[in-house]
């Protein structure tokens, strides 16, 4: 994580929008947009089985979206997966679950933390 910085948006509809992103935001913020779709969004955490994606989370935060979308929040976002498995395949992928888990409560840990006001 970088420390906050200002950004200057432009915006289609609003003109040249400033802002200050969360240190932990990563979108370049350079593309031109609507000024609700403006969105602070944190690395990517990926999450696989056998090198096929499960889900993708990261931090979200929508500073001009509707107000259920503007506090930072965890977005995750689950990807195409099927497959016909054995019992050992099955086990497998549930101990790919337990761990992507146990990675899922650390992110939960770590965004308590920001809300609690312990980062930025």
């Amino acid at each position: 994580m970088t420390a906050p910085r200002t950004v200057v948006v432009a915006t289609l509809d609003h003109g040249p929008v400033t802002l200050t992103c969360p240190a932990w935001c990563v979108e370049p913020h350079t593309t031109p947009e609507c000024r609700a779709d403006i969105a602070h969004t944190g690395p990517e955490h990926r999450f696989a089985f056998g090198g096929t994606p499960l889900l993708v989370a990261m931090l979200s935060a929508d500073p001009f979206g509707p107000a259920w979308r503007r506090p930072t929040a965890l977005y995750v976002e689950q990807q195409d997966f099927a497959r016909t498995l054995d019992p050992d395949g099955l086990r497998q992928l549930a101990a790919a679950y337990a761990v992507q888990a146990h990675r899922l409560r650390t992110l939960a840990d770590e965004l308590s933390v920001l809300l609690s006001g312990g980062g930025q």
